[in-house]
């Protein structure tokens, strides 16, 4: 379509009169617009879709198809249904006034015509038809405009949510990166702390063991050569039976005494040293190093490496009236395990037990009453075959139990309701870690204020 301006616009006359085009064309020339002619509607219409004028001043009553079916036409046709059209005619009637305007017409001329009012309302029309091209085009590029930024808003809404979604998925990895970096930090510390446990273990129960084998080696020679010695006493105390000074020393030293508790002393000693021995081969055994390797153990021995190692920890002392131990062993394969973390295991969760006893029976120093807990502090250790493959190892005590608050940071690294210097939070994690990660098992804890805490562990019997 032409530009809407008056300079360059263009007028279609239609009109069946030559007298009236040449009056027309005359009045409208001298305003510098260009002047198109049709004599008929059919032409008039034909003339329009190609010329695309900016107005039509188009005669009403026309052979063939008059002015009114003509202005139908056109504002029928996409081509042209937005030019302007004034109608000319003779005719004074409103209705057929009326009529015009229903059909799209934009105004009336009168003929005989009147030059300074056609070139006003041409001039007129003209002015509202580049005003209206205008705004159309306006219109055109603020809903460009608005399109754009729809699109520039949807565009940046999928970017806000590809950017929140890479946010979400690099916050999950540096949460499960931090994660890994505490599991690591927690095998590391477990690693170390095996590592400086076993071998300080090992090198006590070292250094004991060649003492105690060097006594209990020699203890049977020192067995016999007391006995002869006896017997020699004896036999010279049946010799030299009036001599006074002879029973005077005997009495003094209280011979019969001697003779009858020396080998009661040597026999003490004995079971002292096959109790120390005992010990060292529960330090060895409880201290292996064997990390790298699975080997095929005796759940029970391991249980018991520990409760020997603890066993300072049970007996009486002061007001604490020391702890029970229940063992309730059943029928037990060798289970294919890493001994010195498993006994580790065992290790952090009998002394959480006896710490969780000790602290039940301790009486307030003001009023002497005991916190809540059961009289009698007792740890029952219960072992038996779960289905054909898997052992179950429980071990429960009688303590005041674990609040539901507790219980749900209980295997959290770095967690810890004990007073500075008694505990670092890592027992209980790393005892799951090597229960879980290492052997493929599951430990739990089942806890309440009637009787008391149970962890439960359950193993593969081959890994």
């Amino acid at each position: 379509m032409k530009a809407a301006n008056m300079e360059t616009s263009s007028i279609l006359i239609v009109d069946d009169n030559p007298s009236n085009l040449d009056v027309l064309s005359e009045a409208l020339a001298g305003s510098g617009w260009e002047i198109l002619v049709a004599t008929d509607g059919e032409t008039a219409i034909e003339q329009a879709e190609y010329s695309q004028p900016d107005l039509i001043l188009l005669d009403v009553m026309m052979p063939g198809i008059d002015g009114f079916e003509t202005c139908h036409r056109l504002k029928a046709s996409p081509l042209t249904n937005e030019i302007s059209v004034i109608f000319m005619t003779a005719l004074s009637d409103i209705g057929d006034k009326v009529k015009g305007f229903n059909l799209g017409a934009v105004d009336y001329i009168t003929k005989p015509f009147e030059q300074k009012e056609v070139l006003a309302r041409v001039n007129l029309h003209l002015k509202l038809r580049s005003l209206t091209k205008t705004l159309a085009e306006q219109n055109l590029m603020l809903k460009r405009e608005i399109e754009d930024r729809l699109a520039a808003e949807a565009a940046l809404h999928q970017l806000a949510q590809e950017l929140e979604k890479r946010v979400e998925e690099r916050t999950a990895e540096l949460s499960q990166a931090l994660e890994n970096l505490k599991k690591a930090q927690v095998q590391i510390v477990q690693s170390e702390k095996m590592a400086c446990l076993g071998q300080l273990v090992a090198g006590v129960a070292h250094e004991i063991n060649n003492p105690v084998s060097f006594i209990s080696n020699n203890l049977p020679i020192a067995k016999e050569y007391i006995a002869d010695l006896i017997r020699m006493a004896r036999l010279y105390q049946h010799k030299v039976t009036s001599t006074s000074e002879f029973e005077d020393k005997s009495q003094e030293i209280e011979l019969d005494f001697i003779v009858e508790d020396l080998p009661k002393i040597i026999d003490s000693m004995a079971v002292g040293t096959e109790r120390l021995y005992n010990l060292s081969m529960s330090l060895r055994n409880f201290s292996r190093l064997d990390t790298s390797a699975l080997t095929p153990v005796n759940i029970h021995e391991g249980l018991d490496s520990t409760l020997l190692i603890l066993g300072h920890r049970l007996k009486p002392k002061g007001s604490f009236p020391g702890i029970a131990v229940i063992k309730e062993y059943g029928e037990l394969p060798l289970v294919e395990c890493y001994p010195g973390q498993l006994n580790q295991v065992f290790m952090n969760i009998l002394a959480n037990g006896i710490d969780a006893l000790e602290e039940s029976t301790i009486s307030c120093p003001l009023c002497g009453e005991k916190k809540q807990g059961n009289d009698t502090p007792q740890i029952r250790i219960c072992t038996e075959m779960l289905q054909d493959d898997r052992v179950l190892i429980r071990i429960a005590d009688n303590g005041v139990g674990i609040t539901q608050e507790v219980m749900q940071h209980l295997f959290t690294p770095m967690f810890t309701t004990k007073s500075v210097g008694k505990g670092t939070g890592l027992g209980l994690s790393i005892s799951r870690e090597i229960v879980e990660a290492k052997h493929g098992g599951k430990l739990t804890c089942i806890s309440s204020p009637e009787w008391g805490v149970e962890f439960v562990i359950e193993l593969p019997i081959q890994h």
